[in-house]
């Protein structure tokens, strides 16, 4: 099956879902995250805000900020397919409709964070596979975004159970970059083992 067919396929199955399904899943996912110690002992997160039928993240990014934790957002540069992580301090009061109607900071309240102080990112997706291959949109932002993380950052996809596939490796690019984690309502996915200590 080519990208664009299973894109379609996998959009379509994600907005069957009832908002109450979505906001059930949604929790169970979070729960889950801040059980991880990756999560937990991470200073620096940076989430994505969810837009249409995504995983919900506003749970994550509530705890996340009572907790203590600098909390990162994406802002998104059209023109040349970029994210810059910008620190959130007030949600939902700092966030304006940006490009695609996803939510990001308004002008004022863009305040970047290095790439390399980021312990945790979570990203969206359309389909995963249990190697945490990761098909997305289309854009290509976090595919350009997350070789550039410190190697002992995380990258954890967030998706409904019904968003994985057997195997996407046979329609990805040189380019899509896997994850390390998937969490899913049904349990948590380790595609790649954490780095050595130290």
């Amino acid at each position: 099956m080519d990208k664009n067919t299973l894109r379609k396929q996998m959009l379509a199955a994600r907005s069957s879902l009832t908002e109450q399904a979505r906001q059930d899943k949604s929790r169970r996912i979070t729960e889950q995250l801040l059980a991880l110690p990756c999560y937990q002992t991470a200073r620096t997160v940076m989430a994505y805000l969810d837009y249409r039928s995504e995983v919900a993240t506003e749970l994550l990014i509530t705890h996340a900020l009572q907790a203590g934790k600098r909390l990162a957002v994406p802002v998104v540069n059209r023109q040349d397919k970029t994210m810059l992580p910008s620190l959130l301090e007030n949600f939902p009061q700092d966030l304006v409709p940006g490009p695609y109607g996803i939510r990001q900071p308004a002008p004022g309240s863009i305040r970047p964070v290095p790439v390399q102080e980021l312990d945790l990112v979570l990203v969206p997706g359309v389909a995963f596979d249990a190697r945490g291959n990761r098909l997305g949109y289309g854009g290509g932002y976090y595919d350009r975004f997350l070789p550039r993380l410190r190697p002992d950052a995380r990258a954890v996809g967030l998706a409904y159970q019904l968003q994985l596939s057997g195997c996407l490796s046979s329609c990805l690019g040189p380019h899509d970059q896997p994850v390390h984690m998937v969490i899913t309502e049904k349990g948590v996915l380790v595609c790649r083992p954490e780095p050595p200590a130290g």
